[in-house]
C-alpha cells in the first residue's frame, strides 16, 4: 500500500547518491551518472504527484459521489491517494467532496452489479465504477443512465464500446501494455522459448486485454510458444500456486507474462523457491515486486500512474455532476500513462513511492 509519506520522500530523494568506485575512470563515472539521471527522469515522469485543479468553476459547494472497483487491493489504494488530494484542493476552495470508495475482498461481477443497483437509489451526484466484467456490467450502466443516473467509469477498466456511461478516466491501452511487456520478454529471450501467461480475473477487461496483447505478440515469433494460460483472480497466493504448478509441468519454462499487480509477486516467489531462471515481466508497482525487480528476479514492470487516475477521476466527476458532457471541459476518455521500468529504475521507484530503497 502506498503511504501518505510519499510526498515527503519524493521531495527529499536525492538522485546523486550513487554507489561508485572512487578509482574508476572519469568517463565510466560519467556514464553511470548519465544512466542514473535518465532512470530518475523516467521514474519521475511515470508517476506524477504534482497536480493542481484546473480553472473550472463548480456549480455547487458540496458533491457526493460513489465509486466501486474490482477488489480491495493496494493498486486502488494508490488511486485513492490522487482522489484524496483532489478532495483536499477542492476543500481549500470552499467546496466539499464526499464519496464512498467500496469494493469486495474478491473480484466479482455479480457483487459489483449488486453494489451498483443499491447505489443508484441513494441520490449520489455521480456513480463511478472500475468495471469487473464488461459484458455483465455494461448493460447495468446503460440502465442506470436511462433512468437518469450520472455514471462514469474509471481506473483500469472501461465498459464495452457503445456503453452509455458518460466518461472514462484511466488506462486506455491495456492491450498495448500487454504487447509491450511481451516484446521486452521476447527480446530478452532471443525470440525463442516457452512462456506462460498469468491473466488475473476472468472477464476483467484490463487483464483480458493485456493477455490478448501478449498472445498476439507471441504469435509473431515462430520459435515462441505459450504452454500455459491461467487465471489467478488477482491473488498473490493463487499466482504463486499456479506458477509452482506450471514450473512443475514445464521445468524448462523460459518466461512468464503477468497481467496484473498481484501475479508478478506470486510468480517471483515461486521462481525463487524453485531456483528457476524463468524471466518474469508484469504490471505495476507492488513494493515486493519492485524489490524483485531491483534484485533481478523480475525483468521489467509496466507502472501505471494511479495517482493521476484518482485525481482526474474526482475532477471529471465534479464536471459530470454539473451536467457537463465530454468536450472542451473533459475528454470522453482521459488517457493515463504506463511506463515500463527495468532493474536500474527499481531503487528510484521504491524511494519515490515508499521511501524505501
Amino acid at each position: 500500500m502506498l503511504l501518505s509519506t510519499i510526498f515527503l520522500s519524493s521531495c527529499s530523494f536525492n538522485s546523486s547518491n550513487i554507489d561508485s568506485d572512487v578509482n574508476a575512470p572519469v568517463a565510466e563515472h560519467e556514464d553511470t551518472a548519465q544512466v542514473s539521471s535518465k532512470s530518475d527522469n523516467l521514474v519521475r515522469s511515470a508517476v506524477d504527484f504534482d497536480h493542481e485543479l484546473d480553472d473550472y468553476k463548480p456549480k455547487k459547494d458540496h458533491y457526493n459521489f460513489y465509486f466501486t472497483y474490482k477488489t480491495i487491493h493496494p493498486w486502488w489504494d494508490a488511486v485513492a491517494l490522487g482522489m484524496e488530494d483532489a478532495q483536499r484542493q477542492y476543500l481549500e476552495k470552499g467546496i466539499t467532496i464526499t464519496y464512498e470508495y467500496m469494493a469486495p475482498e474478491a473480484a466479482s461481477a455479480e457483487d459489483q452489479k449488486k453494489r451498483l443497483l443499491e447505489a443508484k437509489d441513494r441520490n449520489f451526484d455521480v456513480i463511478g465504477v472500475d468495471v469487473a466484467d464488461d459484458v455483465i456490467i455494461s448493460p447495468i450502466l446503460d440502465e442506470m443512465v436511462d433512468s437518469g443516473d450520472k455514471v462514469m467509469t474509471f481506473s483500469s477498466s472501461d465498459a464495452v464500446d457503445g456503453c452509455k456511461r458518460i466518461a472514462y478516466v484511466g488506462n486506455t491501452h491495456n492491450y498495448e501494455d500487454g504487447a509491450d511487456l511481451t516484446k521486452a520478454l521476447c527480446e530478452k529471450l532471443g525470440y525463442k522459448g516457452k512462456v506462460a501467461i498469468l491473466v488475473g480475473s476472468v472477464g476483467a477487461p484490463c487483464h483480458e486485454d493485456r493477455a490478448r496483447g501478449a498472445k498476439d505478440t507471441i504469435a509473431q515469433y515462430p520459435d515462441m510458444e505459450i504452454v500455459a494460460t491461467e487465471y489467478d483472480m488477482d491473488s498473490v497466493d493463487l499466482a504463486y500456486e499456479l506458477t509452482m504448478n506450471i514450473l512443475k509441468d514445464n521445468p524448462d519454462l523460459d518466461g512468464i507474462i503477468c497481467c496484473n499487480m498481484s501475479n508478478p509477486v506470486g510468480a517471483a516467489r515461486a521462481v525463487i523457491e524453485t531456483g528457476s531462471s524463468t524471466v518474469i515481466v508484469g504490471m505495476d508497482h507492488a513494493q515486493e515486486a519492485l524489490h524483485y525487480l531491483k534484485d533481478g528476479v523480475i525483468y521489467c514492470l509496466g507502472v501505471q500512474d494511479c495517482y493521476s487516475i484518482g485525481f482526474d477521476t474526482i475532477q471529471t466527476a465534479v464536471k459530470i455532476a454539473d451536467g457537463n458532457k465530454p468536450g472542451d471541459l473533459f475528454k470522453e476518455k482521459t488517457d493515463e500513462i504506463t511506463t515500463v521500468i527495468y532493474q536500474e529504475d527499481a531503487a528510484i521507484m521504491l524511494e519515490l513511492l515508499y521511501g524505501d530503497d
